[in-house]
């Protein structure tokens, strides 16, 4: 889940400075965003990883962008609340912020989305613009997609597509049970398993489904018990956060021996949690793994330096380059320009080429599977002072993982 790619410097050489006069038009403007995810609560850590990770690439991008802004994080604490987002939303909105991203949660996603909407709608002129980079309900970017509503992760959908293309060559996996989340995420990761794996895997036994309350458990014992019984060999989890740091403690403590598919397991306090006994069962599918080549392991290596801490969430690269491009691209920091700018828009990243498809505002970005292994001279990373780190097995192109949409997208 989440380091800027096979180089910052290899991709704005790339077409991402399009034109001297393209980057003069907005040369040291400033370009507020704002920044509405969870600082308080069990998901806290999560939260204050990413908004450090936004400020910190902030002064990256400041130092050298295609458009030549400055870019300022204004952050606000949405304690993973949609109605709090919502508010957020009419805050940063009435201090004249007119960029907001935002990623823990699909409901907070949504809540977001409507916001903006109906922002834009009663306000023309003052037009704002929502980069999601990391909540991942396939339906924001189909049944319920928005003009105004860019997605930087790949989908709960996307990355099944990828997991199940590596399981249906693990003839070991036999017997899986699905815990997750009781929300829209992990409700679609449920799905998204029985669906696509009867299609790659039709072998597959699914020996319990289970959903949890999102944020609020604090002893898994009793769903890992459950687990034990049901004699699965492997676990698939949206999980993030806290619900997947306490189950993997409760599992390590019963002494559960099966492979956990995860989304997240790259996510703050779950590496720490994972140890060594985890080396080779734990695997993570997702736009990254733990050791990037070229710049992405300097940066990694700043970002650890400056506060101890993992960069993990590398979709904070993607808002970053697509945003200073498509400024560049118009000679403007206009939402309305801006936005119109991103439909379609293609720049490489640190997974390869990318492109935010114009149909439904869903980047199109190559996908790794990873399994946590202990760091060695190939790949030195330590996550979380670990000694260990998630290693690619398998890299999956673009169009393995994308998925058709269904989004009737209207236009302003």
């Amino acid at each position: 889940m989440s380091l800027i790619g096979n180089s910052l410097r290899l991709a704005l050489a790339s077409g991402l400075f399009l034109t001297a006069a393209a980057a003069v038009a907005q040369k040291g403007e400033t370009v507020k965003i704002g920044w509405i995810d969870p600082l308080s609560g069990l998901m806290a850590p999560v939260g204050q990883n990413q908004l450090k990770s936004y400020q910190f690439m902030a002064e990256v991008f400041n130092k050298s962008n295609p458009a030549g802004v400055k870019f300022e994080i204004v952050p606000i604490d949405n304690k993973l609340s949609p109605q709090e987002s919502t508010n957020a939303v009419k805050s940063l909105t009435d201090q004249g912020v007119r960029y907001i991203v935002q990623g823990n949660g699909s409901g907070a996603a949504l809540a977001i989305m409507d916001a903006v909407s109906k922002h834009n709608e009663r306000n023309p002129g003052k037009e704002a613009v929502y980069l999601n980079y990391a909540a991942v309900d396939p339906d924001l970017t189909n049944g319920k997609c928005n003009y105004w509503h860019f997605r930087l992760d790949a989908d709960t959908s996307m990355k099944m597509e990828a997991l199940t293309s590596w399981v249906k060559d693990q003839p070991d996996i036999k017997k899986v049970y699905l815990i997750n989340q009781n929300y829209a995420h992990g409700q679609q990761v449920s799905r998204f398993a029985k669906e696509i794996m009867a299609r790659k895997r039709p072998d597959v036994q699914f020996v319990g489904d289970d959903l949890h309350p999102l944020a609020s458990v604090r002893d898994f014992a009793p769903y890992v018990a459950k687990i034990k019984a049901s004699g699965a060999d492997t676990v698939i989890t949206g999980n993030w956060g806290s619900d997947l740091t306490l189950l993997i403690k409760a599992s390590n403590d019963a002494g559960l021996n099966v492979k956990f598919l995860t989304y997240y397991a790259s996510v703050t306090g779950t590496p720490t949690a994972l140890g060594a006994g985890a080396a080779g069962r734990v695997y993570l599918v997702g736009y990254a793994e733990s050791n990037m080549p070229g710049e992405v392991g300097k940066v990694a290596n700043e970002f650890k330096a400056k506060f101890n801490d993992d960069y993990y969430t590398l979709a904070v690269h993607h808002a970053f380059n697509l945003l200073s491009t498509a400024m560049a691209k118009v000679k403007s920091t206009d939402p309305v320009k801006v936005a119109a700018a991103m439909e379609g828009l293609k720049f490489n990243s640190f997974n390869g080429e990318v492109e935010m498809r114009k149909a439904d505002h869903q980047l199109q970005q190559g996908l790794y599977v990873a399994v946590w292994k202990k760091a060695d001279a190939k790949n030195p990373y330590s996550v979380e002072n670990t000694g260990y780190s998630f290693q690619s097995v398998k890299y999956y192109a673009p169009y393995v993982a994308s998925t058709p949409t269904s989004c009737a997208m209207k236009r302003p």
